[in-house]
């Protein structure tokens, strides 16, 4: 289905479709009146405006709730043995028990299941996330999971159009790639958290764990653009070292850095146990 064909369905049956792609009854709403849509553009952006401004806690809770629950070992292995993580290493039975265990913990301490982009990851990499993220507040959850529902609802718009045209999409506003200096080769499996500064303290607005590239490709959804700001990305330098019992002088490296308009910025980081630099890539 193209757009046109999508605009020529009957307003309940569009409805349908974009409820399909995020489950808020506010949202879908809000964007029908918007219908027909002029381009696939005006669609991703109108999804975005309506998400990060007209919607709510209220609307975000009730999206997750009409995202499928996999947290029990069956649907776990079902799930990194299906299609969806075709060509992604399988997991191992200790690795699939251990994300169960680690699905109910996140939704009893935070109310809701854990929502992520999944897209390409690992059973490794989810579970080396969902750990991290169980270290957040439920307030840094809400907001982390909220974003992380824009980046699916524009792959089920793609789902949805596959014959539609979303070249227009860039990468994330905010890229990242690190490099160990002492081996020569990326930073794999490193855990990054993009913060801003909000409330008096410094607050997780999403995070991820760096691929066998040492890069993190949707840090952010494709349409967010963050306002001009000072910001903040941690890496959690000790874990990756203690893989290969590496001592390490910093356990963390912090750095903060200001963007002055809604241009890509690219923010790399080179490693080694006992230094690190950086500087504004492209």
């Amino acid at each position: 289905m193209n757009l046109l064909a999508f605009n020529n369905l009957p307003k309940e049956s569009a409805k349908k479709e974009l409820f399909a792609c995020c489950g808020s009854e506010k949202w879908a709403s809000a964007m029908m009146k918007h219908f027909p849509f002029v381009s696939e553009k005006q669609l991703v952006d109108l999804s975005s405006k309506i998400w990060y401004d007209e919607c709510g806690e209220a609307d975000w809770r009730e999206s997750f709730t009409h995202h499928p629950k996999i947290g029990d070992v069956k649907s776990l292995t079902e799930k990194f043995a299906g299609k969806e993580q075709a060509g992604v290493a399988v997991a191992t039975s200790e690795t699939i028990e251990a994300l169960a265990k680690a699905n109910t913990d996140y939704e009893n301490k935070n109310g809701f299941i854990f929502i992520v982009c999944a897209t390409g990851k690992s059973a490794d990499e989810m579970l080396a996330l969902l750990n991290d993220r169980l270290q957040n507040t439920a307030e840094e959850e809400l907001h982390i999971a909220m974003g992380e529902q824009q980046k699916i609802s524009i792959i089920r718009f793609k789902k949805m159009l596959p014959d539609g045209d979303f070249s227009f999409l860039k990468v994330s506003q905010i890229t990242t790639h690190v490099l160990d200096t002492s081996t020569g080769i990326p930073g794999k499996d490193i855990s990054i958290r993009l913060q801003a500064f909000r409330n008096g303290s410094w607050q997780t607005i999403t995070q991820g764990i760096t691929n066998s590239d040492g890069r993190i490709p949707d840090l952010l959804a494709p349409d967010k653009n963050l306002k001009p700001d000072t910001y903040k990305m941690v890496f959690d330098t000790e874990s990756y070292y203690s893989k290969s019992k590496t001592k390490t002088f910093y356990p963390k490296v912090e750095i903060i850095f200001s963007t002055f308009d809604e241009t890509h910025y690219h923010v790399p980081l080179l490693i080694n146990p006992f230094g690190y630099s950086t500087y504004r890539g492209s």
